[in-house]
């Protein structure tokens, strides 16, 4: 008699499907959880709305917080769009745009929409003239390749192989944490922290960095302030949009 092999359940990822295998050994799932996938007992719709699994997958607290709100007109607008306005400076804008791109995509709060970073300058959401920072930025999704292996490599492990400047990798990465987690670009899933030590997309001496911030890593500008914060401080000011998040 023909042993029936099991359905393969696949997760929705950031940018790629992802396995329950994946997922387990990531311990985003436990051994029960899988039990009850393989067995039919739970599906994967039932799973990916669990709290647990939900900010590592696609389901995932995205950066769209990040858009701009301007009260006297009650209009909600793009960060792109509020730049072009005058609402906020080129710097400020870039190094949101960025932390947009890092985190998953780029965020279109008037359609609520959620695009990569080439649809995004397809649709005009962004100029043509950030395109290949942002393009540089996403990378921290999709990963970049090593040039001495040829294979992929995360956002931390190219900051470790000055691939990038320090500055700016550090500010991608604590946008990562700040919204999620750190992202594995190979399996296209956040990961927690204890699995990001084990995959070397992370350490103790970085997690010591992002910990106590000090004048030097605080690299996001509030415009209403005129502080300088870190991304999860700026978060923590911004107000919920309840369409996108």
């Amino acid at each position: 008699q023909q042993q029936r092999q099991p359905k393969k359940q696949n997760f929705q990822g950031i940018r790629k499907d992802v396995s329950a295998d994946e997922l387990l050994k990531s311990k985003v799932i436990d051994e029960k959880i899988y039990k009850d996938l393989t067995s039919g007992k739970v599906t994967v719709n039932h799973v990916s709305e669990m709290d647990s699994v939900r900010k590592y997958t696609l389901k995932g607290k995205q950066i769209a917080s990040l858009v701009v709100f301007v009260q006297s007109t009650k209009q909600t607008m793009s960060i792109f769009n509020a730049k072009n306005k005058g609402l906020l400076t080129p710097g400020t804008s870039l190094v949101l745009l960025e932390a947009q791109a890092a985190t998953g995509f780029m965020i279109d709060p008037v359609k609520n929409k959620k695009l990569s970073v080439e649809q995004a300058v397809t649709e005009g959401l962004v100029g043509t003239e950030w395109k290949n920072k942002l393009l540089s930025a996403e990378r921290a999704v999709t990963g970049y390749t090593d040039p001495a292996t040829g294979s992929i490599i995360s956002l931390f492990q190219a900051l470790k192989k000055d691939l990038i400047v320090k500055d700016h990798g550090i500010r991608l990465l604590e946008a990562q944490i700040a919204t999620g987690g750190i992202i594995d670009p190979v399996h296209s899933h956040r990961v927690p922290v204890e699995v990001a030590y084990q995959r070397g997309y992370f350490d103790e001496e970085m997690n010591k960095i992002l910990s106590y911030p000090d004048d030097d890593t605080k690299g996001f500008f509030d415009p209403n302030t005129q502080e300088n914060l870190t991304y999860l401080q700026l978060v923590e000011r911004c107000v919920r949009d309840p369409n996108t998040g």
